[in-house]
């Protein structure tokens, strides 16, 4: 009476809930005295209270229903069993059940594993249960670990089409992102057909959408881990095709935020896909639909579509641009194509003031990979003043859009770049220096990037404000970060900071005890050749100085240095040596003749003779030039 009460009735499994029915229920459930039949009857319940709202699921979760159902699985009966299964498919795929849940017990998964030969019953809420409960690695290393592939794999040929394609599933969220699981799969037969083989035909025109997506979402994991290549025919002329046909207005909502993602995974590191599919079926301008209208106009007849549409056409846009930023990762003609789509440029600024977090950051991702192109940078960026939007996004955003939006910055800064006037004026400096502070290595880099880009040929006036802006301390303690990249970003800055003459004098005057302080320091530490040949390249600046210049000439403990590098056994690095002595010598400076009895009387002409005899073509050069300056 009870199951035929609360079938389809919401309010009534909602009465019965309140009058305590669920811990009776599971009292007789368990009941090793109560019938099979009884128990059965429980179980089917149960399954059909949980189908209701998220809150019953909650109060059947209090009442501990998961134990006890996988408890019931230890029966010898087959329909009880199937009921119980139903039961615990259904609260696992509601979002409120935590998928740990069915791992907390060890055995759990093998006997589960065990029941998938019982009945397509079993295999189908099975494959359901195990699809929705694998998030993440650590859980597809334990199903992979209990034989998952092997006990699916030969579902995918069950004469059953919901097993199919629930075993279909499993393997997609098995293989995203897991290189163990995509390589094992290339090599799985299933009557003598490779699984690769059995998917594509799943990927055919007539299959059921959802079949042709999941497969297409299979081989794409397996292509993005190295095991089937991107020159496939399976990829190029099979599940590309297929994902572009899933982002025609006539597909649902859902499968066109699906067919985007998917592809937008699928071509993101690969010139030769990006271009293909920029040229299938008009895809650029086919994605501009994705910003007007969430429906296709033959579902409009359903009005409960209608709505749900509405309420998540952000999904659509954040997909678009996903799929627009992997479009124009690499090729600078495909940018140009999507930027001449309709309103592009408006859409991206829309999109990264849009109330979702999603649609900020996909819309980030887009302009970074728009930024990418120089022509771009120096037209539409400048049309549109993409800056301020991008400046405001980076006033407190979560970690994931700022780094993205810095490396945008970072773009937009380079000196080529119209926009890094108007960047300066907005407060950037103060902003890129409270980056290289962050916890966050990847916005450490980009922040000390975009300074060095900023620092590029910049006046004065901003050279002094980002050395006041970092701070003599942050400036050691970027120099002194375990991060090759961010040393490497810092010297380059210096380096940006101490070119041009009237500069340098005018940085070495100011800073000048602390800048020879940390260039010590690195020419001394466990440094690899390109940080040390950047750090000699900077003391070449430094010796191109008018007055700077002293600040070497009076440190023997730095020319001691340059001294050893001439004659180390890298030669980027006597290069980078060379540099710093033709700088000191030069005859037509002030003072040249006391620098160069100076370096004399230290033995650096002994060595430069030695280097003019070099096999070095450049080494001897660069000998031969500073020998002259003594003979001059």
């Amino acid at each position: 009476d009870m199951k035929n009460a609360v079938i389809g009735n919401n309010k009534q499994k909602a009465n019965l809930i309140v009058l305590g029915a669920v811990p009776r229920l599971l009292y007789l459930l368990q009941q090793e005295t109560s019938s099979t039949e009884l128990r059965t009857e429980c179980a089917v319940v149960l399954g059909s209270l949980a189908m209701g709202t998220e809150n019953n699921v909650k109060s059947l979760l209090d009442c501990h229903i998961i134990p006890a159902l996988l408890q019931g699985l230890l029966s010898p009966d087959l329909k009880f069993i199937e009921a119980c299964l139903r039961c615990l498919r259904t609260i696992f795929i509601s979002p409120v059940t935590p998928e740990d849940l069915l791992y907390t017990d060890a055995t759990v998964i093998s006997h589960l594993m065990a029941l998938l030969s019982r009945s397509r019953y079993t295999q189908e809420y099975i494959c359901q249960i195990f699809s929705h409960c694998c998030k993440g690695p650590d859980h597809q290393t334990i199903l992979f670990n209990h034989g998952a592939v092997q006990n699916i794999a030969h579902l995918l040929v069950s004469t059953s089409y919901k097993v199919r394609m629930q075993a279909l599933k499993c393997f997609s969220v098995l293989a995203f992102e897991n290189p163990q699981v995509s390589m094992t799969l290339v090599n799985v037969s299933v009557d003598g057909e490779l699984l690769p083989q059995i998917f594509v035909k799943m990927l055919q025109r007539d299959k059921p959408i959802e079949m042709q997506l999941t497969s297409a979402k299979c081989l794409t994991s397996m292509c993005r881990a190295g095991a089937i290549r991107t020159d496939d025919s399976c990829i190029v002329l099979k599940t590309l095709p297929c994902l572009v046909r899933m982002c025609s207005k006539e597909r649902l909502l859902e499968e066109r935020v699906e067919g985007a993602e998917t592809l937008a995974y699928l071509i993101e590191t690969d010139v030769e896909l990006q271009r293909i599919a920029s040229i299938t079926d008009h895809l650029i301008v086919m994605l501009a639909d994705y910003f007007k209208y969430p429906s296709s106009v033959s579902a409009i007849t359903d009005i409960k579509r209608l709505d749900h549409d509405l309420k998540h056409a952000h999904e659509l846009r954040q997909a678009a641009f996903k799929l627009y930023a992997s479009l124009g990762a690499n090729d600078e003609d495909i940018r140009k194509k999507i930027i001449e789509t309709e309103n592009m440029m408006d859409r991206i600024v829309n999109g990264l003031s849009e109330s979702s977090i999603k649609v900020r950051l996909a819309a980030v991702r887009c302009l970074h990979s728009l930024s990418r192109s120089v022509q771009q940078l120096r037209t539409s960026f400048q049309d549109h003043a993409v800056w301020k939007p991008l400046m405001k996004v980076l006033q407190n955003a979560p970690n994931e859009i700022l780094v993205v939006a810095s490396s945008t910055l970072c773009n937009l800064l380079l000196e080529f770049s119209p926009s890094k006037e108007p960047i300066l004026e907005s407060g950037a400096i103060e902003l890129l220096c409270s980056l290289t502070q962050s916890e966050n290595l990847a916005l450490r880099v980009n922040g000390i990037w975009a300074l060095m880009n900023m620092a590029f040929q910049a006046e004065q006036k901003i050279k002094s404000d980002i050395l006041r802006g970092l701070s003599t301390e942050q400036l050691f303690q970027l120099l002194s970060d375990s991060d090759v990249n961010v040393l490497m970003k810092t010297l380059g800055l210096l380096r940006n900071l101490l070119s041009t003459r009237p500069h340098i004098d005018h940085i070495m005057s100011t800073h000048g005890k602390q800048i020879m302080q940390a260039v010590t320091l690195i020419l001394e530490g466990e440094h690899n050749i390109e940080v040390k040949e950047q750090t000699l390249c900077i003391l070449a600046n430094i010796a191109d100085g008018t007055t700077a210049k002293e600040l070497i000439m009076t440190n023997d403990d730095i020319l001691q240095k340059i001294k050893y590098y001439m004659s180390h056994s890298n030669a980027k690095l006597q290069l980078a040596a060379m540099f710093c002595i033709s700088n000191l010598i030069w005859n037509e400076e002030e003072g040249s003749q006391e620098r160069q009895d100076k370096l004399r009387d230290m033995g650096i002409v002994d060595i430069l003779h030695k280097l003019s005899q070099s096999s070095d073509p450049n080494l001897c050069d660069k000998a031969k030039t500073a020998l002259q300056q003594y003979l001059a």
